[in-house]
């Protein structure tokens, strides 16, 4: 199609010249070479951890109050908010002799379906004793689907130090509302001999005899300031 010079070119580039027709086949390279002396953003996974925010949503964790008995008192609350059925919630009830948390009932079977689960958080936010939380832990995969269905044990939070494996009695004096708002700060004496009488061969009782220990030394300091300042 002919075209008169003298007409406007609205849609044809004018043309480079020598210069531009010279380095027009390296132009292309223009990105490369500037980010050749730009730092290195890429992520060297698996063989570097990548960076993932605190609030990020990952693998579910079950907690425990800091005399190790166990927050969960099995409501079912976060199963009925799941909107993907990924959660099953089993309860039973406490006994004198096998207290699993504080109050009347425990979660005796908690599975999460990995397999269904869309880690959108909201059975965090239906949990009423902030029992469920999640962590940063993404890595998931797996070979076979069954292993995909974790049970309690697999996103129960482990034993920190101090603390006294369940079950065994609450902290004598406190209601489950005193352990919630946060009044129990590690075992007491009472709690430790009663598992040394039931479970003389339990790991936790070193470490949480000396946890105890130190706290009735914390709470008779505070008294004694208390009483001096009166």
């Amino acid at each position: 199609m002919s075209k008169d010079k003298n007409e406007e070119m609205l849609y044809e580039h004018d043309p480079k010249g020598f210069w531009g027709n010279l380095f027009a086949p390296v132009a292309g390279f223009g990105v490369t070479i500037s980010s050749m002396f730009r730092p290195v953003v890429t992520e060297q996974y698996p063989f570097e951890g990548p960076f993932v925010q605190p609030r990020f949503h990952g693998r579910h964790q079950l907690n425990r109050y800091a005399d190790g008995l166990e927050k969960c008192i099995g409501c079912e609350l976060c199963a009925w908010a799941c909107p993907a059925d990924a959660i099953l919630v089993e309860a039973a009830n406490n006994t004198p002799d096998a207290q699993y948390a504080p109050g009347e009932r425990f979660g005796r079977v908690y599975q999460v379906n990995y397999l269904r689960c869309i880690f959108c958080g909201l059975c965090i936010e239906a949990c009423p004793t902030r029992a469920l939380t999640m962590g940063n832990d993404f890595e998931l995969a797996d070979y076979h689907r069954r292993d995909l269905i974790f049970e309690k044990d697999q996103i129960l939070a482990p034993m920190e130090e101090g603390m006294l494996a369940a079950p065994h009695p609450m902290v004598e004096g406190l209601s489950d509302g005193d352990y919630y708002r946060g009044a129990v700060t590690g075992p007491t004496k009472a709690q430790v001999e009663w598992v040394r009488e039931h479970r003389p061969d339990d790991p936790t009782l070193e470490t949480a005899a000396k946890a105890a220990e130190k706290n009735e030394m914390a709470l008779a300091s505070l008294e004694t300031e208390g009483g001096e300042s009166k």
